[in-house]
Order: C-alpha cells, then structure tokens, then sequence
C-alpha cells in the first residue's frame, strides 16, 4: 500500500505518517528512510528533534538521494516511512554532481520514484511517503525557486495518482483526500 501525506511546514505530518506506519507494521520493525542532510545547526536539531520523537523500534536508512536502494533494504512485508520527499526533490535539483554525474533530470527522478513504488507494491511494503505542500504562501519570484515549486508540485500530483491513500494533515488533523477501497 501506498500512502502520501503532504501538509504545510510544522502542519504534525510526520507525526500522522509515523503512526500510519506504526498500525501497519503488526509488531514488526519500522523503517525510517531519512532524506535529510544536514547542513546546518537548524537541520542538526531537527533530525535530533524527529529522532527523540519517534519511540524505539524505528530503523533508520540515510538516503539523502538513493531512496531506491534505502527502500530495497526493507523486508518483504514491512511498512516503511519515506520522509520527505519535499527535501529529496531539491536535493535531487541542486547536486553538485557527485563523481562527476550530473544531477538527476524531473523525468529521471520521477522514474527512480516510480521504481520504489513498484518495489514496495512487489514486496507487500506499506510505504507512506510525506512531503511538504510549499504551494500555501507566497515565495520569491527567483527562477530557481519556481522551477523547484513546478517540480515538486509535480511530483505530487504524480504520487496522489498512484497512492493508494492520500492524507492531507492541517493543525496536526488528518483529512484523507483518497481512501484504500475496502474490499
């Protein structure tokens, strides 16, 4: 099953997508994929801060951008938290170019994304992926910053029409725009 839970900044999304997580994992270990790099001292402390947050159990994947073979860690079964995409896509937009490769294009990363929901569908993994939704206030008019928007708009629209579920969270509620069919 797949879940996408989008919401603005601070909104309790991760909150509503860990315990998403948590119901679907019956008893067995959670995996967290991190995208988060951290940067700065603002970042460290909210990693530390998501970190303490979480009860024990979680295991934790770093994968600032090969969320593929984070996901392909997981086993068979599991339910797994991506969390988030929001960070990722802009990761994926403004690399350097590690070894010399050049950054991933929308339609590459769209096609590495579309390969861990095939995964998790292959493998009976619940995989509930949170993002921000940006689009809620006004932001600058810079090029880059409208190509990054455009994107990750994008990819939202995307992910909501191959989610099983989608959640959009608001004040720490949960109003659910897609639901699993109850067969």
């Amino acid at each position: 099953m797949i879940v996408f839970v989008s919401g603005g900044a601070r909104s309790g999304k991760s909150h509503i997508a860990e315990q998403c997580v948590l119901s679907a994992a019956n008893g067995n270990p959670c995996y967290y994929v991190a995208t988060a790099s951290v940067y700065d001292d603002e970042m460290a402390e909210r990693v530390v801060r998501h970190q303490a947050d979480r009860a024990s159990g979680w295991v934790t994947l770093e994968a600032p951008l090969a969320i593929d073979q984070a996901i392909a860690q997981v086993p068979s079964g599991h339910a797994v938290l991506l969390d988030c995409l929001t960070l990722w896509v802009s990761q994926v937009m403004f690399q350097d170019g590690e070894d010399d490769e050049p950054p991933l294009t929308d339609t590459e990363a769209l096609a590495l994304l579309g390969r861990c929901l095939n995964d998790a569908r292959d493998r009976n993994l619940t995989l509930v992926v949170v993002s921000n939704d940006i689009n809620e206030s006004p932001l600058p008019r810079d090029p880059n910053t409208w190509r990054y928007l455009e994107w990750l708009q994008g990819f939202h629209r995307w992910l909501a029409a191959r989610a099983d579920s989608v959640v959009e969270v608001v004040a720490g509620q949960s109003i659910e725009w897609k639901a699993v069919a109850n067969s």
